[in-house]
């Protein structure tokens, strides 16, 4: 135990409200906490002393008394100094488990409360970082993080993409800017044997989803020979490496024009732009005219956005899955592989799996489920929340 850190204002929870978090759980939410007068007035993202209501420490956290989720556990030690020296650590812990990982530096860094920075995410694209801080306690450490950041992997720039909706909630605004350095001419990602080109200042996200890279590399390895249908393919992650991986051909289908650019660009830097196609449209309207005109394919990808990005939008959002798997099975060939996905944190895994399972009812299809997954080794899931487990991923073999 460190010293008492003297000018570190204690917030303190409600009578047998702090079980869950002395178990370890991260989160101290705001009915949760006695939100005296001197507790409103702190600034959002400031540090305290999290204690019980019979002074029992729980820990150092970062509070904001106008979010639902008020009080964010940094360290078990109430009076952990959050500095310079504390972020090198942390940082370096998650550095040192993704070099064992990943022979190649490009992975997600840091994955928020799981590696034990709440609300902050780092991607890194080899000697490019790009950061989202998601919380006012992030934000405000913003100096603290570059500074351990240059320490730790010393990159040639470092972007803030600030931008995230989630910044609403802690009464954050929404940017994005150049942090430290230059941004290299022409900024890549490796994966899958694919370059892809990439736009960390403008493009989604933090510019890459690294989160279905296991994903990829499963159904790219069932593509050799394959006639491949890749559905809201954006920059054409899933598609290229099938291409790379020996697909016969691939089409990709997105709204964005800007990511068919990219892809277009991707095919080209690696060496498949005669077996890969693009196309600017609809997937539920492609899907029905794929249908109607009796095309089919050996392997139909499906990755769309997320459908439901509120808890008021699951009713809609599990019928669009479920009408998505119907029509994405209605254009598979008989023995030929289907990849349904769901990055919508608000439907569980559960009712992912029955609106696909429906969807084939309903195209009259039977087949068998060969791999259910989540995201890659570098987003681990904090033990204490399962419902950080967003990502949802089928492959199914169709008769």
């Amino acid at each position: 135990m460190t010293e008492p850190t003297p000018d570190r204002p204690t917030v303190r929870m409600k009578p047998k409200s702090a079980g869950r978090v002395l178990r370890g759980h991260p989160w101290a939410f705001s009915n949760e906490i006695e939100m005296t007068p001197e507790a409103r007035a702190l600034d959002a993202g400031a540090l305290v002393r999290l204690v019980t209501d019979d002074n029992t420490p729980v820990g150092t956290a970062q509070f904001n008394p106008h979010s639902l989720i008020s009080a964010r556990v940094l360290d078990r030690d109430a009076d952990r100094a959050i500095d310079h020296g504390f972020l090198v650590e942390r940082l370096t812990a998650a550095l040192r488990l993704r070099e064992r990982l990943f022979p190649t530096p490009y992975y997600r860094l840091v994955h928020a409360e799981a590696d034990r920075l709440p609300g902050l995410v780092v991607d890194r694209f080899d000697d490019l970082v790009v950061v989202q801080a998601n919380t006012a306690g992030m934000e405000r450490l913003e100096s603290a993080l570059l500074s351990a950041l240059a320490e730790v992997l010393n990159p040639a720039a470092i972007v803030l993409r600030n931008d995230s909706p989630s910044r609403l909630h802690e009464g954050l605004s929404q940017e994005v800017r150049l942090g430290t350095g230059a941004v290299p001419d022409d900024p890549f990602v490796i994966e899958g044997g694919a370059r892809f080109p990439l736009d960390p200042l403008s493009g989604q996200k933090t510019g890459w989803f690294f989160d279905h890279r296991a994903n990829r590399e499963f159904i790219a390895g069932l593509s050799q020979g394959a006639r491949v249908l890749d559905l809201y393919s954006h920059s054409g992650a899933f598609g290229i490496q099938c291409a790379v991986a020996g697909a016969a051909s691939v089409d990709l289908i997105d709204r964005s024009a800007p990511g068919l650019m990219m892809a277009a660009q991707a095919a080209e830097l690696s060496g498949v732009a005669d077996r890969v196609t693009t196309r600017k449209a609809d997937a539920f309207a492609s899907l029905e005219h794929l249908f109607k005109s009796g095309q089919n394919y050996d392997v139909v990808i499906a990755d769309p956005p997320a459908f439901a990005k509120s808890k008021k939008d699951v009713g809609a959002a599990t019928k669009a899955y479920r009408k998505l798997a119907r029509l994405a099975a209605g254009v598979t060939a008989p023995g030929g592989l289907l990849l349904m996905a769901s990055c919508s944190h608000h439907i569980d895994p559960a009712s992912f799996s029955i609106q696909v399972s429906r969807g084939l009812i309903d195209a009259e299809r039977t087949g068998r489920v060969l791999r259910r997954s989540g995201a890659g080794a570098d987003h681990p899931l904090h033990p204490q929340l399962p419902e950080s487990a967003y990502l949802k991923c089928e492959v199914l073999a169709l008769d």
